[in-house]
């Protein structure tokens, strides 16, 4: 009674491919910039935090903060992606993301939502786009008038190669 029928349907095998080929992202905004990062990277999206600053560290760290009894490295990414500095001291959110078992606190000036973006209108980073921004970032989504970045978290947290200049 209860039988499993495999279906034949040209239109069913079409719809399982469409969500099959979407890639979600936590979208994220920086001087009304747009970025995206994976949303299976994101642990945790924080408002205003207290951050210790840490000595010595390069100026994109905006230092440490204690989420549940972690310490989470605080980066600014701004400062990173050379932004200048924020006008006003509003409160700036956070999205903490694990890479290889540490947890990051991204500071951005605000959150947005999860979207599912079809894999296919992925483009990879076109001339035009800052050269700075090419070296973190995967490549870029044209949605409605505006430019989602997709960061390369793992690249933008590497701080080896501002190290070794």
């Amino acid at each position: 009674m209860n039988q499993i029928v495999p279906s034949t349907s040209k239109r069913n095998s079409q719809e399982v491919a469409s969500t099959e080929d979407h890639e979600e992202f936590v979208t994220m905004f920086i001087e009304g910039q747009m970025f995206g990062i994976p949303v299976l990277m994101v642990q945790d999206v924080l408002g205003p935090q207290k951050i210790t600053r840490i000595p010595l560290a390069p100026p994109e760290v905006a230092g440490s903060l204690n989420l549940r009894g972690r310490i989470v490295t605080a980066i600014d990414v701004r400062l990173r992606l050379r932004l200048p500095k924020k006008q006003e001291q509003g409160e700036s959110m956070s999205v903490v993301v694990d890479l290889k078992g540490e947890l990051y606190s991204l500071r951005v000036d605000s959150v947005g939502e999860v979207l599912s973006l079809p894999a296919a209108k992925f483009e990879r980073n076109p001339p035009t786009l800052d050269p700075l921004w090419r070296e973190f970032s995967t490549g870029i989504y044209r949605l409605d008038g505006k430019l989602l970045v997709v960061l390369d978290v793992p690249r933008l947290l590497d701080f080896t190669k501002a190290e070794a200049n």
